[in-house]
């Protein structure tokens, strides 16, 4: 059951990468990543997937610090109108997997539900969906 769950939960995270790549092209590379773990879960031990999974998250860490970059050195006003702003399978690691698959979801249904939080939103986010 725990291994049905893993699965569960990394599929729920290839459909946010999948939707999210829709606005931003560079996460089609986690989208791929996670489906793969849902259709082969030993495709973590294989090299290839390992070195790709390792050079995303270092271009994940340079883009970080060059956005965290420019947010600090050329924000006017609220920084959330800026684009910036946007082991062992048990126990308490699938629960934790298990809520960090769900928290996009649910937040991006609150947010959207939330009549007030919608009105302070830049005019263009306002047009996205």
């Amino acid at each position: 059951m725990a291994g049905l769950l893993w699965r569960l939960c990394n599929l729920l995270m290839a459909a946010f990468f999948g939707l999210a790549a829709a606005v931003q092209v560079v996460y089609l590379v986690p989208a791929a990543l996670t489906l793969l773990v849902v259709l082969n879960p030993l495709v973590t031990e294989n090299f290839f997937w390992r070195s790709l999974c390792d050079l995303h998250s270092a271009g994940c860490i340079i883009g970080t610090i060059s956005l965290a970059y420019s947010l600090f050195a050329y924000t006017q006003g609220n920084f959330l109108h800026e684009e910036e702003g946007r082991n062992p399978l048990g126990g308490i690691h699938l629960t934790a997997a298990i809520l960090v698959a769900l928290f996009p979801f649910v937040s991006w249904l609150y947010i959207y539900m939330n009549k007030e939080m919608r009105e302070s939103w830049p005019e263009h986010c306002k047009t996205v969906i």
